[in-house]
């Protein structure tokens, strides 16, 4: 198993806070972690609400369902059952025993009115992305870290442009790291696309028009790493500017896109400037613009953008 630069962060969390909530884009290996967490360094009893049986239950009647489990308890995809934040809330609010439940997201559920009162001051959130080049290669170093110091070592990297196009191509999704052919890589990023626009977004929402999403995202591929400008967005898809934000906050919601804020010495001129919008893999950018080592040749503003992310 490939080791998660987020684990000592998140066993650190699990010390002094009583829920703990690990959350980010499907597939990136939120369950992996967890239920290699729960073996080892946090012993504690893991539920997923994928299991229909559990998922029942947990609705029916979450008090119960919670009083059932007296130790420390590991739950997957919470946002799915959104009756168990008041609950988790009681318990906690009963006993604040650090590292009470530690529990697993794959859309933003904070982002519900009633969930974020429910959890203020008691939880700690993590968010996990896909594998970083830094975990897949094993090293230690951080390279933000590095890059600040005086003394830069520049590495000796034996590596070619196409070994880059190559990575990112691949990006940092686990099960493309099995999918050597980009037939195969095409495929599975079209059903995983599908699985979240048709599956998550109605776990958060009760929007209608879920045809205009898959197009949208498109469009927001095409424009990853520039302003998020959404009067331009408006004109290139026809969609009204209003519907576009309620869009963008549903595509945040369920981690496909990063907004990245703004920056200036001057602090209001930071919160009235547009961030710039990213995507959060970028094996899934260079799926939805078609990107590969041929296109980098004759679309250098793209390779550009698509490095950026």
């Amino acid at each position: 198993m490939i080791e998660r630069k987020i684990t000592y962060n998140l066993l650190r969390a699990l010390s002094d806070s009583p829920v703990v909530l690990l959350h980010g884009a499907r597939q990136t290996g939120k369950s992996t972690l967890i239920k290699h967490l729960t073996g080892s360094r946090y012993p504690a009893k893991y539920l997923t609400f994928d299991d229909a049986a559990i998922l029942s239950a947990a609705k029916n009647n979450p008090v119960d369902f919670l009083q059932a489990y007296s130790g420390k308890l590991a739950i997957d995809e919470v946002q799915k059952v959104p009756e168990i934040f008041p609950a988790i809330k009681s318990v906690v609010d009963k006993n604040r025993k650090a590292g009470r439940f530690i529990l697993t997201g794959s859309s933003n559920v904070l982002l519900l009115p009633k969930i974020s009162e429910s959890l203020a001051g008691r939880i700690e959130i993590l968010n996990l992305f896909p594998f970083s080049q830094s975990e897949l290669t094993g090293t230690e170093k951080n390279f933000i870290d590095e890059i600040f110091k005086k003394k830069y070592p520049l590495p000796n990297i034996q590596a070619t442009g196409n070994d880059l196009i190559k990575r990112i191509i691949t990006g940092g999704f686990p099960e493309m790291l099995k999918r050597k052919s980009r037939e195969r890589q095409s495929a599975w990023f079209n059903s995983y696309i599908t699985t979240i626009l048709q599956l998550d977004v109605r776990d958060i929402s009760n929007i209608e028009k879920l045809s205009e999403m898959p197009n949208l995202l498109k469009l927001f591929a095409s424009r990853a790493g520039t302003l998020l400008n959404f009067a331009e967005f408006s004109r290139s898809s026809a969609i009204p500017q209003t519907t576009l934000k309620r869009y963008t906050t549903l595509f945040e919601a369920i981690f496909m896109i990063n907004l990245l804020p703004a920056w200036s010495g001057n602090l209001s001129k930071r919160l009235i400037k547009a961030p710039k919008l990213y995507l959060s893999d970028t094996g899934l950018l260079s799926h939805l613009t078609a990107f590969d080592a041929d296109k980098q040749k004759y679309e250098p503003m793209l390779l550009g953008r698509v490095l950026e992310n």
